[in-house]
């Protein structure tokens, strides 16, 4: 199984250093500050498509000044990106302990901005090996989460951004598992219709990846996935498997 997962909203608590900042530069929008999916990974370049409806939370309910403000203190940090915390403890470790267990082969993605000292990629490979992830395998992209899959020739993405996962099904061969840590309520509604799993936390979707890694070997893998998750197993559409 060829594994691609995110970084920010799915393991590391961006979410955490973002709020704190943000308090102490503007006090008046503290109330603003509580959901957990708000901020939880780094702003792309580019606006995403919206597909029924759907667009990312405002930033913590800041305005796009307030919100470019706190990412110029959050850059400016020395090593910032290895300052963060785990939002699962003990997640990374047990990844590690499956990849090699199962013969996984796992490519974590992110597109974090750059920050002061060490390169990105550097400060993100030292985090994971802090966590528990030896010699982690890691790029720092930007562009559609779809391509990328399709050149890596990824079997999976795990991602926290409903976008990010849409882009996979669309322009990859590659399932997309979403980690959605809102209201089950507000998932969007495209998620299960275009085949997108959905679970609450990161311990679920290792749960899962097991469980179809177990199951029939004669049945093809993203079919293993789509039974588990309660989704169709034969695709709608020519882009799925």
């Amino acid at each position: 199984m060829r594994i691609g997962c995110d970084l920010d909203g799915v393991l590391a608590d961006l979410h955490t250093a973002f709020a704190e900042t943000a308090r102490r530069m503007f006090p008046e929008v503290a109330d603003a500050l509580a959901a957990a999916d708000v901020a939880a990974s780094p702003p792309e370049d580019e606006e995403p498509a919206d597909p029924d409806g759907y667009a990312p939370p405002p930033e913590m309910a800041l305005s796009r000044r307030q919100s470019d403000a706190v990412w110029r203190e959050l850059e400016a940090r020395e090593n910032f990106w290895e300052s963060l915390g785990e939002i699962e403890p003990g997640t990374i470790r047990r990844l590690a302990t499956l990849t090699d267990a199962r013969g996984w082969e796992l490519i974590f993605l992110t597109s974090r901005p750059r920050s002061a000292g060490r390169i990105v990629q550097q400060q993100s490979q030292r985090w994971l090996a802090g966590q528990g992830y030896e010699m982690p395998s890691l790029f720092v992209v930007h562009g559609s989460r779809g391509r990328i899959a399709d050149a890596l020739q990824l079997d999976v993405v795990i991602d926290d951004r409903p976008e990010n996962c849409l882009d996979v099904v669309l322009e990859s061969k590659a399932g997309a598992i979403l980690v959605w840590r809102g209201t089950r309520g507000s998932v969007p509604v495209s998620a299960k219709r275009m085949g997108i799993a959905v679970v609450p936390t990161m311990e679920a979707c290792l749960d899962a990846l097991v469980a179809a890694d177990r199951s029939k070997k004669d049945v093809p893998l993203l079919d293993r996935i789509r039974q588990i998750f309660g989704l169709r197993t034969r695709p709608a559409a020519p882009f799925l498997r």
